[in-house]
């Protein structure tokens, strides 16, 4: 594994945390389990990892776990391995509150959602990443309109970035274009691919890294195609990218978490349920997305 210049470059895994059956119906997180992940994850050649984001559930954790997810992924990781845990919150003090935390904790930078308690206008989201820059962590911003309802458009990017509150985006919005336009408006802001199913268009386009879902499941071969991928090594990434890709698609779903768990589980590594109010797959997911996962590991995907 090469450790990148800057933490947020390179594969960064978003991971899952597994979650077990206890009394009553609960589903308590595996602080063991998600150890053992995160220290599998770098032994596979992953570069970090990004804990407390919607893979994570980190929506459904109490104060308590969210911060000892962040404290058992730092323990986890090899030197070198990043830890970069989102610190979304419905508050900005409290989004500062979890960057103070992540900094405290030993972490190398942070993942920021704008404000996502309603959708706010420029002179809010702006505000917003000034407050918690004043945690002393770097920032990668995540534009994710889908979701949150607020579009981190090129220029607003440009604004974040000429203030030097943000060092990088994590680019969610699908549209591949947007590098070329946020490098003319910004030079040197990191656009990194946020969506596993545009990760092939956005390494061509000069993106230095990947907040990838499907590691947790086949980290040594997307890894391989990011590599390639980012090498411009077609012959390689192109037939990696058609075989991950009906797998890598289920990342811009709503039920990615609950597919890339499954996933998990079919090749070995546990995945396990979700907290509500995520739902099981219906049977015709379940079976799309185990067909799919049995086909690369049948071409030796792992």
């Amino acid at each position: 594994m090469t450790t990148p210049t800057r933490p947020w470059h390179g594969v960064l895994v978003a991971t899952a945390l597994p979650l077990r059956p206890a009394g009553s119906g609960a589903l308590n997180p595996d602080f063991d389990g998600f150890a053992e992940h995160v220290a599998w994850l770098a032994a596979q050649g992953c570069h970090g990892v990004t804990p407390n984001g919607s893979l994570g559930e980190y929506q459904t954790l109490t104060a308590d776990e969210r911060a000892r997810v962040v404290t058992t992924a730092v323990a986890a990781a090899p030197a070198g391995f990043t830890v970069m845990p989102g610190v979304a919150a419905y508050g900005s003090m409290e989004a500062r509150g979890w960057a103070e935390q992540a900094a405290e904790a030993g972490c190398a930078a942070v993942m920021l959602l704008p404000p996502n308690a309603y959708r706010g206008d420029e002179r809010a989201v702006v505000e917003h990443y000034r407050e918690v820059a004043r945690a002393g962590l770097p920032i990668v911003a995540y534009n994710n309109p889908i979701d949150t309802k607020i579009d981190l458009v090129p220029e607003l990017l440009a604004q974040l970035y000429q203030e030097g509150l943000i060092v990088g985006v994590k680019e969610f919005s699908g549209d591949v274009r947007r590098s070329f336009r946020i490098a003319e408006l910004a030079p040197g802001l990191d656009v990194l691919c946020g969506a596993d199913d545009v990760a092939l268009e956005l390494a061509i386009a000069g993106s230095p890294g990947w907040v990838a879902g499907y590691p947790n499941a086949l980290p040594r071969s997307t890894v391989r195609f990011w590599e390639a991928a980012v090498a411009k090594d077609l012959d390689v990434a192109l037939p990696l990218y058609r075989s991950l890709h009906p797998l890598l698609r289920w990342d811009s779903r709503t039920e990615f978490v609950q597919a890339i768990k499954l996933s998990m589980d079919v090749v070995g590594r546990y995945g396990g349920p979700c907290r509500p109010p995520r739902v099981p797959l219906t049977a015709e997911q379940e079976q799309t997305v185990r067909h799919a996962t049995e086909k690369v590991v049948a071409e030796g995907l792992s």
